[in-house]
């Protein structure tokens, strides 16, 4: 408000100045007028554009010369990645040169005496005699001759590990098929048959013989083993596996 006075006084001496000089009694020298209060600080002006990148800088004494820092410790290492896929298939490589001929083989052949096998057929519709020797007539196969037909046994040459097996028709009557070894029951095969019936059965096993030693096959009560021309055959083998 005081300002507001000051400009008012202001004017009014102007006016009466200007009032004066038109009457011509005005002095020639009139007094300045008092200085106006300071206006309020202006806001701040828009931000400028950015300027240009400026130079590099230099160090603080120009002979010095920025040097490398030196090389860091290895960092701990990290977890294997995952597999990665199977790449194709490379090129086929040439062929290696030939190996060391190899040691000589076994002479045992087809003539060596270390064979033992036979195959023997029945050939009758007679029943054998229960618990007694089962007879076969028919030699099918007799390697070496270490199966006695008279005996109706086999009888071992050669100390090794063999194998017997037999097929028996059987025809209206049960059958029971004993395999011995040196008047020993080993296993016993029986099969029981139904009335008007015919059927084959058979059995066989590993057995560990000594020279000497003998295997054969008997029946029980149920004897019921027959042959009957080409519809049905009874027939006992064996054969070395393994000689020891």
């Amino acid at each position: 408000m005081f300002g507001d006075h000051i400009i008012f006084g202001t004017l009014l001496a102007g006016s009466l100045c200007l009032h004066l000089v038109s009457t011509d009694t005005c002095p020639a020298g009139a007094m300045p007028g008092l200085p106006g209060i300071p206006g309020f600080p202006g806001r701040d002006g828009r931000d400028g554009v950015k300027g240009e990148k400026g130079n590099p800088g230099i160090p603080i004494k120009p002979y010095e010369v920025i040097k490398k820092g030196e090389k860091g410790e290895p960092g701990i290492k990290g977890r294997p990645g995952k597999r990665g896929h199977n790449g194709e298939d490379g090129i086929r490589g040439p062929l290696g040169p030939p190996g060391e001929p190899g040691d000589p083989g076994n002479s045992e052949g087809s003539s060596s005496p270390l064979q033992s096998a036979f195959s023997v057929s029945r050939a009758t519709r007679s029943l054998p005699e229960p618990n007694a020797v089962i007879r076969f007539s028919t030699i099918i196969t007799n390697v070496n001759g270490h199966f006695n037909a008279t005996l109706g046994k086999f009888i071992c040459k050669i100390p090794g590990t063999y194998y017997f097996v037999f097929h028996a028709s059987s025809k209206e009557k049960n059958l029971c098929v004993i395999l011995m070894h040196d008047d020993k029951k080993i296993v016993n095969f029986c099969d029981h048959m139904q009335r008007n019936s015919q059927q084959v059965s058979s059995g066989g096993l590993a057995v560990y013989l000594k020279e000497n030693e003998k295997v054969w096959l008997v029946t029980n009560s149920y004897n019921g083993l027959f042959a009957e021309g080409r519809k049905a055959d009874s027939v006992f083998s064996g054969f070395l596996i393994h000689a020891h």
